[in-house]
């Protein structure tokens, strides 16, 4: 079985986080406005969700690591959604995030872009995920809805997961529009929350859409390396890197400050409608973009499976 570590994270309320955002967020982008709202029905387009909301116990899950695939992959990392459900203590959890494919089921190296409302004693997994894989006929992407094929919950190697019971309620919407500062969406939040609660872990997870502009997306190749991946400029190079265009709907899974567990403090993947999904790094657009997303903080961590020999290459 694997170790499952649990801890209590800080949780600020809805009204003063969503002002920490909105005074941080203007120094990084041109027009902002954060409030708390009811959830949108996120069974609605352009999302496509198996459930309404974000809500109800909220927890965020940090799954292996980057350990197991850099510098050589450990192909035998091989986790299941619905079991990491039971390990988080929400059985029936509706999950997003960032991960790896389990090669072992595509046979390739791939991301996945977890999107899925774990079994329960009630009723089976609705498994909506996607994966993003380089596509073998032109080099290009190849997104695929996971569950056309296959019909585990399945994945590898890594994931940074956000989970909840996926119910409607509170939570803080954030407009951002014409990036003005150097840093992504997701980091500008997370470097916002550290400087304002310091050593008080706050995590953070939800989901947004790119409505507007273009954005950096890396996808793996679908053979692992061969030869050791030592620095992140050997990794960056053996990344695919390509410039996908909205709208891009994001899953990203935050945490302010690691408290001790070797976790990867921000992690986002994305999807589309129109073929085009993978790992989030910025938008390309900064002046035309605009970002809409709902984000509640989370109540507890739970690191399951940390790799005993650990590096920080490969966490960008």
């Amino acid at each position: 079985m694997d170790k499952v570590e649990k801890f209590a994270l800080h949780v600020p309320s809805l009204e003063e986080l969503s002002g920490v955002l909105q005074n941080g967020l203007k120094e990084n982008f041109a027009d902002v406005q954060v409030s708390i709202v009811e959830c949108p029905d996120l069974t609605n387009d352009p999302f496509n969700f198996p459930v309404k909301g974000i809500c109800g116990k909220p927890r965020i899950a940090d799954v292996g690591g980057v350990p197991y695939l850099v510098p050589l992959v450990q192909k035998d990392k091989v986790y299941d959604l619905n079991t990491v459900a039971k390990q988080i203590e929400l059985p029936g959890a509706f999950i997003l995030g960032a991960g790896a494919g389990s090669s072992r089921i595509l046979g390739v190296n791939a991301e996945f872009i977890p999107v899925a409302q774990a079994e329960s004693e009630q009723k089976p997994a609705v498994n909506a995920s996607y994966t993003a894989q380089i596509n073998p006929a032109d080099g290009g992407c190849l997104l695929a809805k996971y569950s056309n094929k296959y019909n585990d919950c399945e994945f590898g190697l890594l994931a940074n997961l956000y989970a909840s019971q996926g119910q409607p309620g509170k939570v803080i919407e954030v407009k951002a529009n014409g990036r003005t500062g150097q840093h992504n969406f997701v980091t500008c939040m997370r470097q916002i929350i550290e400087k304002c609660y310091g050593d008080k872990p706050v995590g953070i997870g939800g989901t947004f859409v790119i409505q507007k502009g273009k954005a950096k997306i890396h996808i793996m190749p679908p053979e692992f390396s061969a030869c050791p991946l030592n620095t992140d400029e050997e990794v960056n190079n053996w990344l695919r890197f390509f410039e996908m265009k909205a709208p891009l709907i994001c899953q990203p899974v935050l945490i302010s400050r690691d408290p001790g567990f070797d976790l990867r403090v921000e992690h986002t993947h994305c999807f589309s409608h129109h073929g085009e999904g993978g790992h989030y790094h910025n938008d390309t657009t900064p002046d035309s973009v605009q970002y809409l997303g709902y984000f509640l903080p989370a109540e507890l961590l739970f690191r399951i499976d940390r790799p005993k020999e650990s590096h920080m290459v490969g966490r960008d």
